[in-house]
């Protein structure tokens, strides 16, 4: 299994859920901030747009965090980092686990750019909607499905990581210990050392 990384990208996801399922991997840097750099045939084959992360094994070539982080669960850790298909969980799981694509980031994106939220028009709400569900869905929890860790959590926790990191999650004890557990874990901080390496 190789995958296709650039550090301090959303490729982090992918190598912390790669940790947590204990699996061999080797990791190719796609220097995604060279304007000249010349992508591998084998890398647009995994990524047509040319973005990270990016994934192969075997036959299968794919991108995009939340649908790598739900292959390798579904794959490799069936039942442990995803419950399975004709599990009553499973639906909860798959909301959370594309909370992060279909609502976070668009919501940073509209804070960040100062464009006025429209609740009604945007799929996603607004910012303040945004943390308030995320909030009710871990009241209670040590997790988003409750006490065990899930890869909904590698796609929540990278993003909570990064409201705080940029000073967003004010006013928010409760994502403030959600983000503390993910950082705790042995699987991220391994993922965060070979950020450090490169």
């Amino acid at each position: 299994m190789k995958l296709y990384w650039t550090p301090q990208t959303r490729s982090s996801r992918a190598v912390w859920l790669l940790e947590e399922l204990g699996v061999d991997y080797d990791l190719e840097t796609v220097d995604l901030r060279s304007a000249d750099r010349e992508d591998s045939a084998e890398f647009r084959a995994a990524s047509p747009m040319g973005k990270v992360p990016a994934l192969e094994d075997g036959d299968v070539k794919m991108a995009e965090s939340a649908a790598i982080c739900l292959y390798l669960a579904d794959r490799y850790g069936a039942g442990d980092l995803a419950p399975a298909i004709d599990d009553a969980e499973r639906g909860k799981f798959l909301y959370w686990l594309m909370y992060t694509p279909a609502v976070i980031e668009p919501a940073m994106a509209e804070k960040f750019s100062k464009i006025e939220p429209n609740r009604g028009r945007n799929g996603w709400g607004d910012f303040d909607s945004m943390i308030a569900t995320f909030e009710a869905g871990l009241q209670g929890n040590t997790w988003i499905l409750g006490d065990k860790f899930t890869a909904a959590d590698v796609m929540l926790g990278s993003s909570v990581v990064f409201l705080r990191m940029f000073g967003m999650l004010t006013d928010s004890p409760l994502l403030e210990s959600y983000a503390d557990r993910c950082l705790a874990r042995p699987a991220y901080q391994k993922a965060m050392s070979l950020e450090n390496k490169e």
